[in-house]
């Protein structure tokens, strides 16, 4: 069990011994498991954590992170990293480069932009009914950006590949969960809110990966530099939205796991902006489920050569990317679906 979700209101982490407890508001134990068997911990909402706890996770080397309801991630609370202050220097002058970050950040929006095409494709295949202009202008825009020759030129191009994927995504979604444009900051709505949690989980997945190899998340090639926000961790991500969380929210909704009735808004005093939608506790659960069932799920990756969990895929994606800041790997594949 890799990861460990804690939802539940009012509960509270705590250590005993070599295991971690999580015990309810009402002191029942809801879940025990030694500390070695866990390797990341992640909070949802109001629940508590110990000293000692807290202690004994980062000791274990084990990551915390907070995420709030409408699926912001807060915070991280990390072990003390082991010195490659080598590989950050070299890391933080290739993203000073632009020669090397262009052939970086094309690799990773060409694998965004396939990856959700046959996606699409696969909703296409169960949904006759939808217009096929938006795969039209998704097919375009990719080849658009295979000749790509400026940086911000292949953000447009990224900008409007998504826009064009995401009509295909919202015409496979039930009628009760439409929506019509993409928002985060609050998500206006419960499709939003799930995609927003699931991009928050993932992200938070990923500066897992990239923190395991030496990687600074904070600093990336694609993604410009913004106070705060982990650019590296966010490029990383995009070659797995639509693979993880949009299938995800589409198994959650198409097969009726989840309701919109399932669903609160953020009354004020709570983290992030009002009046964004969130999970109830249950529902939220549910979501968890899926996404893990969903991250330990196999598929065959290319460098690897063999079948591995897509969480194993976040590793190898950010070790072929740490080899080839280094120089000892030409460059930078994305992971790419079938």
């Amino acid at each position: 069990m890799p990861t460990l979700y804690v939802t539940e209101p009012g509960a509270r982490i705590e250590k005993e011994y070599k295991r971690i407890l999580v015990m309810s508001k009402d002191e029942e134990a809801l879940f025990s498991a030694p500390l070695v068997h866990v390797t990341d911990v992640v909070i949802v909402g109001s629940v508590g954590v110990t000293t000692q706890a807290m202690l004994s996770l980062l000791e274990a080397g084990v990551s915390f992170s907070i995420v709030s309801r409408a699926g912001k991630l807060l915070g991280r609370l990390l072990p003390p990293a082991e010195g490659n202050i080598f590989l950050r220097r070299e890391q933080y002058k290739r993203a000073a480069d632009p020669s090397f970050c262009f052939p970086v950040a094309k690799a990773i929006v060409l694998g965004k932009l396939k990856n959700q095409r046959t996606f699409a494709k696969r909703i296409l295949r169960t949904h006759p009914e939808i217009s096929k202009k938006a795969m039209e202008q998704l097919d375009r825009t990719i080849a658009e950006a295979e000749n790509e020759t400026d940086l911000e030129r292949l953000r447009g191009r990224e900008g409007i590949g998504a826009k064009a994927y995401f009509e295909i995504l919202r015409a496979a979604l039930p009628k009760e969960w439409e929506f019509k444009t993409r928002t985060r900051r609050p998500p206006k709505d419960p499709a939003n809110a799930l995609l927003s949690l699931g991009y928050s989980l993932l992200t938070q997945n990923m500066m897992t990966a990239l923190e395991v190899v030496g990687l600074d998340p904070y600093d990336g090639f694609f993604h410009a530099d913004v106070y705060g926000r982990p650019a590296l961790a966010l490029d990383l991500v995009e070659e797995f939205r639509s693979l993880i969380v949009d299938s995800v929210v589409l198994t959650v909704t198409n097969k009726r796991i989840i309701a919109p009735d399932e669903f609160a808004q953020s009354p004020k005093g709570d983290p992030g902006p009002e009046g964004g939608f969130y999970l109830k506790p249950q529902a939220l659960k549910k979501f968890l489920r899926n996404y893990n069932e969903r991250l330990h799920s196999t598929v065959v990756h290319s460098q690897a050569g063999r079948a591995i969990t897509y969480q194993k895929c976040f590793e190898a994606q950010a070790w072929l990317l740490r080899r080839v800041i280094e120089g000892t790997k030409p460059e930078y594949v994305p992971f790419r679906t079938r």
